[in-house]
């Protein structure tokens, strides 16, 4: 769920909370503040601790309430244009330019911006809209990978654009949406940039700095592992312009947004949730030159192919915010044998519904939560299905029966504790029954939930003792497999791709991970990757040994 750094909950490390400059609030995470903390009629928050002991079948048939609560052309490099799949081999071979990271962020409106696509293909042109209180400025796309160390390359520079002071935020009655509706600075054309994660800064001639996220997506997916990047999760967190979709700009849940645009900035540093839940995994599946593909969950939806004849999908550290048929199409590929990891927390949690913007179709984010009877859409004679979480009735439909395992909570810190040893995702990293990898379950957890609808042979490979909100309880990390021989491992905790870089100068605020954590994290995550880019998990690795009767009791 993670939360929204505008408002006044107890704030967590910058890093989780995806600010990677600023002040840092008081420590600890949670509080009466937090998004979902809401009271009052209606407002019953989702991060109420679930008493597991006390939650039966006919509960969750019914559906459970979560636990605790102007210029474009080609770079340098060249490469191809239009929808060809570029040589990412050889894109990894290339220097990196160190100098990607935001030096100045200075005030709020000094420098911001927004794309009118959440992601192109490789030639395609989108706008970019940009605001700032300087005269001028300048934009420079960086791709995000190894680059010996780098972890970034210039693709392709700007040149000056005359600079205006935008328009405020413009609220829409009914759903409190915020947009920007900004006139379009320039528009770019993706002339030689391959297939990619691309921070674009902007470079406004006072010195500050401010990323526009952008995904350049892949043509195919066969025969590559997929990056699904969650950028629904994204913009339901963000919130510029006051709202978001947890709270509305006096910070109350009740007048949060019922449906968010893309056609706005994002808030803080620009891209803090891809930085923070993203940035650290597209660097290690890059280093490993795996056969790589870049896609969104919003693509994903779009188009049931999107990851046909792929090895592996994979879910980032974040990713909450599903549609149906992002899910559906999800599911399907892992029916068809392509792997599936969920290397976060809380994933596949909230169903929403994409609807169209002023800058095209898919542009908006719709989720009335608990006021889903108040959506017209669900009301209506066509009956769309409500946008709140799945596990809930009507429709209800626990992430549990994807994932593997069940949200339960925020917040919690804990260690994370592993349970099977000897299981082949471990291998090499020396670890023992019961070794213990400080701060690395938090803030949000998962575990499996044996009364909620769960894959029959599943293994739980950590079981990691926690508290969260003052009760006892447990995260799992687990895998399965399906008759396609499909392998899904789902980490438990959101902290895993944080972990990929802690002890490193990289690790920004790491809520206390050493480098041992580190190191543990990310020599499983390449047993993972490299397991799962091989094909379907369970034709080249020991099947799963169905353990959760004995470590449940059940």
């Amino acid at each position: 769920m993670g939360d929204d750094p505008r408002h006044g909950e107890r704030r967590r490390g910058r890093a989780e909370r995806g600010d990677a400059s600023g002040p840092v609030g008081p420590a600890g995470p949670g509080g009466a503040g937090h998004p979902d903390r809401a009271g009052g009629p209606g407002g019953l928050g989702r991060r109420r601790f679930l008493g597991v002991a006390a939650v039966g079948a006919a509960g969750l048939a019914a559906g459970v309430t979560a636990g605790c609560d102007a210029t474009s052309g080609a770079g340098p490099g060249g490469g191809p244009t239009g929808g060809e799949q570029p040589d990412l081999a050889a894109e990894r071979e290339r220097p990196g330019n160190p100098d990607w990271r935001i030096r100045s962020a200075g005030p709020p409106d000094a420098v911001q911006g927004y794309t009118d696509k959440a992601s192109v293909l490789p030639g395609e042109e989108f706008g970019l809209y940009v605001s700032t209180t300087a005269p001028g400025f300048r934009v420079a796309a960086y791709r995000v990978g190894w680059y010996r160390g780098a972890q970034a390359r210039l693709v392709w520079r700007s040149g000056r654009v005359a600079g205006r002071r935008q328009r405020g935020p413009r609220l829409l009655p009914g759903t409190r949406g915020v947009r920007a509706d900004w006139r379009r600075s320039l528009a770019v054309r993706a002339d030689g940039w391959p297939p990619g994660a691309y921070l674009l800064r902007l470079d406004a001639e006072h010195g500050h700095q401010r990323y526009v996220p952008l995904i350049v997506r892949s043509a195919h997916a066969t025969g590559r592992t997929v990056l699904m990047h969650a950028v629904a999760t994204w913009q339901a967190y963000n919130a510029w312009g006051g709202y978001s979709l947890y709270r509305g700009a006096d910070g109350a849940y009740g007048t949060r947004s019922l449906a968010v645009s893309f056609d706005r900035p994002y808030d803080t540093n620009g891209a803090g949730k891809f930085l923070v839940y993203e940035r650290a995994l597209v660097v290690l599946a890059e280093r490993l030159g795996l056969p790589l593909a870049y896609t969104t969950g919003v693509d994903v939806h779009r188009d049931p192919s999107a990851l046909r004849g792929a090895t592996a999908a994979l879910s980032p550290g974040h990713d909450e915010y599903w549609t149906p048929e992002q899910r559906l199409h999800v599911t399907r590929a892992r029916d068809t044998g392509t792997n599936l990891a969920f290397l976060g927390a809380n994933a596949c949690f909230r169903r929403v519904r994409l609807e169209p913007g002023p800058s095209g179709a898919l542009r908006t984010v719709v989720c009335y939560k608990t006021s889903y009877r108040d959506d017209p859409r669900f009301a209506g004679p066509h009956g769309a299905p409500p946008t709140h979480d799945f596990r809930q009735p009507p429709a209800a439909a626990p992430e549990s029966a994807l994932t593997g395992v069940f949200y339960e909570g925020y917040p919690t810190d804990a260690p994370y504790v592993v349970h099977s040893a000897d299981h082949w995702l471990f291998a090499g990293t020396g670890v023992r029954r019961g070794d213990a990898f400080d701060h690395l379950v938090g803030v949000e957890y998962d575990r499996v939930t044996p009364q909620a609808p769960t894959p029959d042979r599943l293994e739980i490979l950590a079981h990691s003792p926690l508290v969260c909100d003052g009760r006892s309880s447990h995260a799992d990390s687990a895998y399965y497999t399906v008759p396609s021989g499909a392998g899904v491992f789902a980490t438990g905790t959101m902290r895993w791709v944080e972990a990929l870089m802690a002890g490193t100068r990289e690790d920004g605020r790491d809520h206390g991970m050493d480098g041992r954590t580190g190191a543990f994290v990310t020599r499983t995550t390449e047993n993972l990757l490299r397991a799962f880019a091989a094909g379907p998990a369970a034709k080249t690795r020991p099947a799963p040994r169905a353990n959760v009767a004995s470590v449940y009791g059940t």
